[in-house]
């Protein structure tokens, strides 16, 4: 499909391409990449679901084009944009395609009735062109609200419907209270977007629930959406902790389960895998490692506190004034500086403990050296150390703190060709000893303008991490937040005035529904005002939201 100009954006956790339209966009069919990779695949014996973004939430994902206004109805596009569909619906089933996917997100989204009656006519008029195929309308990441689900349920020319049954609970009670006769279901209630081990006992108790709803024959058993969330293969990973690696399922382990769960309901269900399944999941509830009752305790206490600075934002102001002796309008930068590749290889060997600790320590002064020259010929007012000695914004940190593991091949897309390994959160989390202090006080004593402590916040790390799911997302941030208090006031301590702490993710874990924005807010901010609320008025302290705009873009894992 040919648009005018593209943008990339954040939503949610994920990113996804957002197509700029105006009224006098004209659409083609530009691209038969779908139907080559299904004649490819068949050709191998193996015959595929082609899976296309539906053509509302195409529309109600993008954004009016610069110079339209904004009120432009981009669900006015609709007539314009069906003949591409039914294009290449007509070329999918010449080459004998038997089945086609449609992802139909934004039907977990806040939808007016105009919005919901969108999707009745795009459907209804897409019913002729997709006769004789099997048609699926996939949604996730979140509930379905009950209108919607009733607008989903009842589309012409519709064969089957998917739902996330891990994020969308409530949806459940939907299906309980009424599901269309004679329509397949297919059930997410494997885990997508994270990389836990499901478990097999529970989804399969919730699978023979809904069979007896919808019927034995009608129900299929998915994933809760794409697995290019998560990791690819387990096997990957030689030296990763054993017990860990037990509770942990990428996406080849996620297949398994797939089809462990539907020979199970279909009565030839495999004792030893669900065995060890049962074994595994008991080990992570019980293993000593997971739970620290002093962090437990002290996330608690925080839950009724305020935890606001002391003073009102003008007094510290003053106060920090008077300390720093900053001009009306002082300059600095965000932080990191360009890493060489002699850089990296530095970092690489003294992991590998192919120097010594010395030599990198020299190496990474020397670098830290160069940064703040270079700041002060500049004529910068508060410096930064550059960051030499990180490797990535959250896994520097992730690995200092407890309750963390990393994988040595664990990548998945972020966009375009760009990859990243996010951490996972096995644990409770705490701060053994200072992880920045180190660093930044060996940058102080390089000048004498004030030399800014880098930190990423508790909201970043938690949403740019694989999070644990025993227990709710707020509660493993408080405890994040906790761990970076301590090293905000270690640096306090040792000197450092000035300290930014960025949460460049804050509004990736925004969820779907705008009902569910304020809950999230509320601990998120809570959780950076854990982390500054005990520094001195005297202490300055920064923060960096970032905006990103990417080219080009794809889905993002989830966190």
């Amino acid at each position: 499909m040919l648009i005018d100009t593209e943008l990339w954006v954040i939503c949610g956790s994920s990113h996804y391409i957002v197509p700029e339209l105006g009224p006098e966009v004209k659409f083609s069919y530009a691209s038969h990449k779908a139907v080559k990779e299904y004649q490819e695949a068949k050709a191998l014996g193996v015959d595929t679901v082609p899976v296309f973004v539906g053509p509302v939430s195409y529309l109600l994902l993008s954004k009016p084009a610069k110079g339209v206004e904004k009120s432009f109805s981009l669900l006015s596009l609709l007539d314009k944009i069906l003949p591409i569909y039914k294009e290449v619906v007509a070329e999918l089933k010449a080459a004998g395609a038997s089945s086609i996917q449609f992802d139909e997100p934004t039907l977990v989204m806040d939808l007016d009735s105009h919005q919901l009656q969108a999707f009745t006519k795009a459907y209804s008029e897409l019913e002729a062109s997709c006769s004789g195929l099997n048609v699926i309308v996939e949604t996730y990441f979140a509930d379905v609200p009950s209108e919607a689900f009733k607008t989903l349920t009842s589309l012409k020319g519709v064969t089957g419907f998917g739902f996330d049954l891990v994020r969308g609970t409530k949806t459940l009670d939907l299906i309980k209270g009424g599901f269309p006769t004679g329509k397949y279901l297919f059930a997410g209630v494997v885990d997508g977007r994270n990389i836990w081990a499901n478990d097999l006992a529970a989804s399969l108790s919730v699978l023979q629930e809904l069979e007896s709803i919808v019927g034995k024959d009608k129900l299929v058993v998915s994933t809760s959406c794409s697995l290019l969330h998560t990791a690819v293969d387990r096997i990957n990973e030689p030296k990763l902790d054993q017990e860990i690696k037990s509770w942990l399922a990428f996406a080849a382990q996620k297949v398994v389960e797939v089809n462990a769960l539907a020979k199970a309901l279909a009565g030839h269900k495999e004792e030893a895998f669900f065995s060890e399944n049962a074994a595994a999941q008991a080990s992570r509830k019980s293993s000593p490692r997971v739970t620290n009752e002093a962090v437990q305790k002290a996330a608690s206490a925080l839950k009724g506190s305020d935890h606001r600075r002391a003073t009102d934002v003008s007094a510290r102001l003053d106060a920090q004034q008077k300390k720093l002796k900053l001009p009306v309008l002082p300059t600095t930068t965000i932080g990191s500086f360009p890493q060489t590749m002699d850089l990296r290889r530095v970092r690489r060997e003294f992991k590998a403990k192919k120097i010594s600790e010395e030599d990198y320590v020299k190496a990474i002064k020397e670098e830290i050296n160069k940064v703040v020259k270079l700041q002060e010929e500049l004529d910068i007012d508060v410096l930064v150390h550059g960051e030499p000695e990180r490797n990535d914004m959250v896994e520097y940190f992730g690995e200092q703190l407890s309750g963390f593991a990393f994988t040595a091949n664990g990548w998945v897309q972020s966009y375009g060709s760009r990859c990243v390994k996010p951490p996972i959160i096995y644990g409770d989390v705490s701060r053994p000893k200072p992880m920045t202090v180190f660093w930044s006080t060996m940058a102080q004593s390089m000048t004498a303008r004030p030399m800014k402590g880098m930190l990423t916040g508790p909201v970043t790390i938690l949403n740019w991490s694989f999070v644990r799911n025993d227990q709710p997302r707020f509660e493993t941030c408080y405890q994040i937040a906790l761990a970076i208090k301590d090293e905000v006031e270690d640096l306090e301590k040792a000197g450092i005035t000035v300290i930014q702490i960025d949460e460049a993710a804050l509004r990736e874990g925004l969820p779907l529904r705008k009902s569910e924005h304020a809950f999230y807010l509320d601990w998120a901010v809570h959780s950076f005002r854990i982390v500054n609320c005990g520094v001195q008025d005297t202490t300055q302290v920064l923060s960096r939201l970032k905006i990103f705009f990417h080219f080009p873009f794809l889905f993002r894992f989830g966190r």
